[in-house]
């Protein structure tokens, strides 16, 4: 008993130590490798190296509720994990030509934006907690589609492939630009919200004292 509460303890005051926590991080420390290994024109190493880490995204999630084993790090570490592979893939198949740069500066400029947004919202009303809308995980989904028929399509010529390359490019810009405007509008809600309840209760307040 003392040795599976020290475990516990152990697992609560270091997070890195839980098995979904190592997972993200494996998966960060793939990104390198993985471009490497597009730069080199090594495609199939590194679609393979793709999937791994999509394999990585799915263990860890399932395995934090499975393990009770989720933590305030994971929470936040996971979609840090996705942004910077995702983001710094699209970053290097603009630069190999193979994925067009308006595509990229969608996704680079809604990730910034959403980023400003978040830190302006965090200053002003002290709000941490952004869950990811419908639209926001089709437009992660549809990201991580466009690159893996973009990386399957260099080493494989199959007609449907690169059918799935275009609509998953096209897909990425539409919900790229979708899920960028509701996530402003629902910031800009959540932002007027506690100004309401302000302004509210000062009226309370007036009319009390009156």
């Amino acid at each position: 008993m003392p040795t599976v509460a020290m475990n516990e303890s152990s697992l609560r005051l270091n997070p890195l130590r839980t098995t979904p926590n190592l997972l993200t991080l494996l998966r960060i420390c793939l990104a390198p490798f993985l471009v490497a290994a597009i730069l080199g024109n090594h495609y199939q190493l590194g679609f393979g190296l793709f999937v791994t880490a999509g394999l990585t995204d799915a263990l860890d999630g399932a395995l934090a509720r499975l393990l009770q084993q989720r933590s305030m790090l994971g929470h936040y570490l996971d979609p840090v994990a996705d942004k910077l592979l995702l983001s710094t893939l699209f970053l290097v198949l603009m630069h190999k030509g193979l994925i067009p740069a308006t595509v990229t500066v969608l996704v680079f400029g809604r990730d910034v934006g959403i980023l400003l947004v978040a830190a302006i919202l965090y200053a002003a009303v002290g709000r941490r907690e952004f869950r990811p809308s419908i639209f926001g995980k089709a437009n992660t989904l549809a990201q991580i589609g466009a690159v893996a028929a973009v990386l399957l399509h260099q080493f494989a010529s199959a007609y449907w492939i690169a059918e799935v390359r275009v609509l998953t490019l096209d897909a990425t810009m539409a919900l790229t630009v979708v899920s960028g405007f509701h996530y402003a509008w629902v910031a800009s809600r959540r932002a007027g919200a506690p100004a309401a309840v302000a302004t509210s209760a000062k009226q309370n307040l007036r009319g009390t004292g009156s």
